[in-house]
């Protein structure tokens, strides 16, 4: 069996209720294995919980029952800030400090870890190569000097500074014009080939889902109802997904 890096085991998350109301439960059940070095992504309806089950990857959420396990650790019993440092995590507002340069932004964990100024250079050069950005041209620009998919290019360096095993995207390029989203996902798609990292990508959009991942995972109502093969999920006889790929794909059907 291939080695797993991260893992949910029997996960479930219920909000706490307020006086003699019970808490609202967001997540039921949920074991999923993910592989090292694979790209999975979640899909379904906004409030069927796949942002909250993301979260707890990095321990910004803990479930209420159950274990997340990252690289075989559990998430309850490990320091969070190493765990952190461990884990690349790519929002859909990227989060760049306005008033600080493109180079202490994609340098920011690096810096916080202690490294000298020479270092974080030098890897922030690298990262920002990665994701597309010329190091000379942008080092010195603020984020208000930065166009979307610019910034959306730094969030991405910055989670890649470190090296991390796991990236956690949630919505990256939702904000993004479908030109410039194509464009992050073509590079994206690229740079994941290369660097065989554990990837879970939360996600509305179908095609990018199919594009990007190998794995797809369908959330509905807390509830895991399918988990396809990227290469299968437009064939897939699970009507949860037929539901979604119609949804979706109305116009190729009309």
């Amino acid at each position: 069996m291939t080695e797993a890096g991260v893992e949910f085991a029997n996960i479930s998350y219920t909000l706490p209720g307020q006086g003699n109301l019970p808490g609202r439960s967001l997540l039921r059940d949920i074991s999923l294995r993910l592989e090292a070095g694979t790209t999975t992504a979640l899909l379904g309806r906004s409030g069927s919980g796949k942002t909250t089950l993301l979260r707890m990857v990095n321990g910004l959420v803990s479930p209420t029952l159950g274990e997340v396990l990252v690289q075989q650790n559990a998430v309850s019993q490990s320091n969070l800030d190493t765990l952190r440092r461990s884990i690349g995590y790519v929002i859909q507002e990227e989060g760049l400090f306005p008033h600080m340069t493109v180079e202490r932004n994609a340098g920011m964990a690096l810096e916080l870890a202690g490294q000298s100024k020479q270092q974080i250079s030098r890897r922030v050069a690298e990262v920002l190569g990665l994701a597309g950005l010329d190091f000379d041209e942008f080092r010195g620009r603020y984020p208000w000097q930065l166009s979307g998919g610019q910034r959306q290019r730094v969030g991405l360096a910055r989670a890649l500074a470190t090296d991390p095993a796991i990236l956690l995207m949630d919505e990256p390029f939702g904000a993004l014009d479908p030109m410039t989203r194509a464009e992050m996902q073509t590079m994206l798609q690229d740079l994941l080939g290369r660097m065989k990292k554990t990837v879970l990508l939360v996600t509305h959009d179908l095609d990018e889902a199919l594009y990007l991942a190998q794995r797809v995972v369908f959330l509905e109502q807390g509830e895991v109802v399918a988990d396809v093969l990227a290469s299968e999920v437009l064939a897939s006889a699970n009507t949860h997904v037929k539901h979604y790929v119609s949804a979706v794909h109305r116009a190729v059907q009309a």
